[in-house]
């Protein structure tokens, strides 16, 4: 049987009830996945040591996904395992450096992922993050991009078809919302880790994920909300960054899947402000909606568009996508 692609957002950095967290929607990403090859981004099945992606998904980037819907790329299925190139900031404390090593000679040994030796910028990156307090959306800003983008630039040249950027985060646990910790505010450095991996995407066109160092390496002890839990097991949230490039698909001009071959775009209701939503009105791609709550209200109405169904949940919505597609 032909395969049947659906794309599927868990938007980072708004505070969605499901798929704010760490990887709190992988459980449901996987249920599409049973009946849909799913072009989805990382958020929605990154969860630090532990990952949801599975074979029936393309792990594709937030900017490639608005990319792709607007029919400016295309994306390649790979049958090969990608040769992974991993950036280091040069800001990380050498012993926070050493437990990420670690972790992907790790990663390499017990999975065979095919790591590149890695590379540490010239220069500290530079990364500011956080919390709106109006809007409750995370943001922030990258005061030396050219660092990593060299960096970038010489792995690319030592055969790397896909990039995991690992920037330091300082002072986060000043910074971190206990809304967040308890299940229920914004991850305060997701929308920076947006803006990193759109700078990578957009310059090399190559497929990218982020995957953050901090100052201290926290396991916790305590028994935590279940939808962070995956955060306090690890020390390092490279694990899910690395499986999900191993097989992330290439970014194509011509070949491959195109806009054309998807049957549906599912999005949270209230975050209908995306341009990879635009695009799907323009090229005619259904938009379905899906009950989970956000800081927002970038709705049908306020977007003056037509969705094609909306849901109270997802499962509801996979329910009549499977028997309607």
């Amino acid at each position: 049987m032909k395969n049947k692609y659906l794309a599927v957002s868990i938007p980072t950095g708004i505070g969605l009830e499901i798929g704010g967290y760490a990887g709190d929607f992988g459980y449901i990403a996987r249920e599409f996945s049973k009946y849909f090859k799913l072009i989805i981004n990382p958020n929605a099945v990154n969860g630090g040591i532990l990952s949801a992606v599975n074979e029936n998904m393309l792990y594709t980037e937030g900017y490639a996904l608005d990319e792709f819907l607007a029919g400016k790329i295309n994306l390649k299925e790979v049958t090969v395992q990608n040769k992974i190139g991993v950036i280091f900031d040069k800001s990380i404390p050498n012993d926070i450096l050493n437990v990420h090593i670690n972790t992907l000679n790790a990663l390499q040994i017990v999975e065979g992922y095919d790591i590149l030796p890695y590379d540490i910028t010239d220069e500290e990156v530079g990364i500011e993050f956080s919390i709106d307090k109006t809007s409750n959306i995370s943001s922030g800003n990258i005061k030396n991009p050219k660092t990593l983008l060299k960096s970038a630039e010489r792995l690319i040249k030592s055969g790397a078809d896909v990039i995991a950027a690992v920037c330091f985060f300082q002072n986060y646990k000043e910074a971190d919302d206990i809304n967040y910790t308890n299940g229920n505010g914004t991850d305060p450095i997701g929308g920076v880790e947006a803006v990193i991996s759109h700078l990578l995407v957009k310059e090399f066109n190559i497929m990218c994920a982020h995957s953050p160092a901090f100052d201290t390496l926290d396991i916790s002890f305590k028994r935590e909300n279940k939808k962070v839990a995956s955060e306090v097991i690890s020390s390092t949230y490279l694990p899910c960054v690395i499986k999900g490039l191993s097989f992330a698909p290439k970014i194509t001009k011509e070949n491959g899947i195109s806009y054309k071959d998807i049957k549906g775009f599912v999005v949270p209701r209230s975050a209908l402000g995306s341009k990879g939503v635009l695009a799907c009105v323009r090229n005619n791609i259904p938009v379905y909606t899906v009950q989970n709550k956000t800081p927002l209200n970038i709705d049908s109405q306020k977007m003056k568009i037509n969705v094609k169904m909306d849901f109270e949940d997802y499962i509801s919505c996979l329910e009549h996508l499977k028997e309607t597609i």
